[in-house]
């Protein structure tokens, strides 16, 4: 059949599809393997890509001649091969986790009323270093550079239950008992370790709230925050803290966390 015959343009979206559908399974395979605890059986692999065990040996067979995944000789289990490992931490260098949470940040401010930003630790304590204002929500009390009190504001929080102690005690010397308020008890802490995040309402602003949720890096330790400021009432109605705590795991699945 001639390329402008009827059927040869179908034919070949048909056959583009298949290409583009053998690298989505290719990489269901691989996303298996790197989840997984160890080596796995065939038959498992088969199961949990719901394929059949010809077509996961075949796909298997291809990625060990590629090197991304390593078949043990005795066992026949399959499992990450050199090439993976070499992407994975190429990747890992690559990714910034401020980078990562700033998007986030900019793309909820477009959503919900509310500003949006990202915080980092310093020898000061928690600081602004990205900042995204709604177009409905205009009230300023953030602004880029701020460094923020230490036990006032929901960042603050989300820090201290991550940080070493002696981080959070040089810092705590570095504000003013006015500014950085009053120090948390361990089972406040406690309970942003477990809530994911941390909300202040009517804090230090009246009919103001601010919440924060914790992004954590490739090696799962806290690299930066992010953090809405909105009014209570919009808050609520809009689910802030739930959209917000959502965009912080979100983060740290980017940037490789979370694993």
């Amino acid at each position: 059949m001639k390329p402008n015959q009827p059927g040869s343009k179908e034919r070949d979206r048909d056959k583009r599809s298949g290409t583009i559908q053998s690298v989505s399974i290719a990489a269901r395979f691989l996303e298996i393997l790197a989840k997984a605890e160890g080596a796995m059986a065939l038959n498992e692999l088969a199961r949990q890509a719901q394929t059949g065990p010809s077509t996961a040996h075949r796909y298997m067979q291809s990625l060990v001649r590629e090197r991304l995944v390593a078949q043990d000789e005795a066992t026949g289990r399959y499992d990450l091969g050199p090439a993976s490992l070499s992407i994975g931490i190429r990747a890992m260098r690559r990714i910034e986790p401020v980078e990562v949470a700033a998007r986030l940040m900019q793309s909820l401010a477009s959503r919900i009323a509310a500003s949006c930003g990202v915080a980092v630790w310093t020898e000061r304590g928690p600081t602004v270093v990205r900042w995204y204002r709604s177009t409905d929500f205009s009230i300023s009390t953030v602004s880029l550079g701020d460094v923020l009190p230490l036990d006032n504001t929901a960042c603050g929080l989300v820090f201290q239950a991550h940080l070493p102690p002696k981080a959070i005690s040089a810092a705590r010397k570095m504000q003013p008992a006015s500014f950085r308020g009053q120090t948390p008890k361990p089972d406040a802490l406690e309970a942003v370790r477990r809530a994911g995040g941390a909300e202040l309402n009517e804090h230090l602003f009246s009919a103001l709230t601010g919440k924060a949720a914790p992004v954590f890096n490739v090696q799962n330790e806290i690299a930066c925050v992010v953090t809405t400021v909105s009014f209570v009432r919009t808050a609520e109605a809009e689910g802030h803290r739930a959209a917000l705590f959502e965009a912080g795991k979100q983060a740290t699945l980017d940037a490789g966390g979370g694993g």
